[in-house]
């Protein structure tokens, strides 16, 4: 896969202007940032670099949330998720990761 393939290689233009109705945009970015963490070239590169795609679906659904203003489904979201990577942590730390689990 060449470098122009790689999709973690892509950002966004801080500059770009919002066309529209900015909840639309929000949504649409944050569909195709649940896309690309479902992804198996993705998850591959993440799980690679220690990170659980599936954990970070849980905070992106935290994020799309909050951004959607349902902040008490938001804060369970990243409750969860920085519950989960916090005890993942300490598991690598204390060298108790025998089930192979990534943060």
């Amino acid at each position: 896969m060449g470098h122009e393939d790689n999709v973690l290689d892509s950002t966004l233009d801080a500059g770009v202007a919002v066309q529209g109705d900015p909840h639309r945009e929000l949504e649409a970015v944050l569909d195709d940032l649940e896309a690309l963490l479902k992804h198996g070239e993705v998850i591959g590169a993440l799980t690679a670099r220690g990170i659980n795609a599936s954990l970070a679906l849980v905070a992106a659904g935290g994020l799309r949330a909050y951004v959607m203003g349902k902040k008490s489904e938001a804060a369970e979201d990243f409750a969860t998720a920085a519950e989960e990577i916090r005890g993942r942590l300490s598991s690598l730390a204390t060298g108790a990761d025998a089930g192979g689990r990534r943060a």
